[in-house]
């Protein structure tokens, strides 16, 4: 395909997405994203997007606040590949120059995943990276990240952090990741932040327990944003005496430090 620009291109617009994809509470949208974000998103008619059921969803919902530019079946909004979602696109394995011609053919262009920002423990910097490449004007717009909520409310080190991810589903490969995530975090301060499939949130919890030193601080935060919000942050120690607040349906997010 050519990648031909139009004299003034649009920009790409990151737009955030509420956190309360697959719950059964849907609150007001204005409760996390800014009036100007969701304005924003109301303008555009082009999408690159994980799920296009959802993306509309989504749409339909911000229309309720903002009138859409046109109407859901006038937008085009473009999936990105199976690929993308089952190997992630950061480590620029898939070349996604070609979703941002409308935004070369002059349009703006909007960036959309499942939850919270695009990019960000999602799929989406692959098209980020090449509307760098191309000239194009990156866009973001402000959102619940749910990373930087539970960081910022768990009392761990917000000067020095790390997301790394998911860590191995395998059981032994699993505590060995842990025990280097410690390592790391007690010898330097950074702390360490990773999430988990909802399912094996317990898995994860037992695992974490099982694992880490006792006076290692754990810092657990799921439904962040929504009414069934939680966030604990103790040492393993006392941890062990709780009855866990976690389910095996909602996202969670996880950090380790001291």
């Amino acid at each position: 395909m050519s990648h031909a620009a139009s004299p003034h291109k649009g920009s790409l617009y990151l737009v955030p997405a509420p956190l309360d994809f697959g719950c059964d509470e849907t609150p007001d949208l204005q409760a996390t994203l800014p009036l100007g974000t969701l304005q924003a998103a109301a303008g555009l008619r082009h999408w690159v997007c994980e799920n296009a059921k959802s993306a509309r969803a989504y749409l339909k919902r911000i229309h309720e606040v903002t009138p859409l530019c046109c109407s859901l079946q006038e937008m085009q909004l473009t999936e990105l590949p199976r690929e993308v979602h089952k190997k992630g696109d950061h480590q620029g394995n898939f070349d996604a120059r070609h979703l941002l011609q409308p935004a070369l053919d002059g349009q703006n262009l909007g960036l959309i995943s499942e939850a919270g920002m695009p990019a960000i423990a999602d799929p989406g910097s692959s098209v980020v990276r090449a509307a760098h490449e191309l000239g194009i004007t990156v866009k973001p717009l402000v959102g619940p990240v749910s990373l930087l909520l539970a960081l910022a409310a768990s009392g761990l080190n917000g000067q020095n952090f790390a997301f790394v991810g998911y860590l191995p589903q395998d059981a032994a490969e699993r505590a060995v990741r842990i025990r280097e995530l410690e390592s790391l975090a007690l010898r330097s301060g950074q702390t360490q932040l990773f999430i988990e499939t909802p399912y094996r949130n317990q898995a994860m919890l037992q695992s974490l327990l099982h694992t880490l030193q006792q006076n290692t601080r754990l810092a657990i935060g799921s439904g962040l944003t929504l009414a069934r919000a939680q966030l604990h942050s103790d040492s393993v120690k006392n941890w062990k005496k709780k009855t866990s607040p976690l389910d095996n349906a909602t996202p969670a997010v996880f950090a380790l430090g001291r």
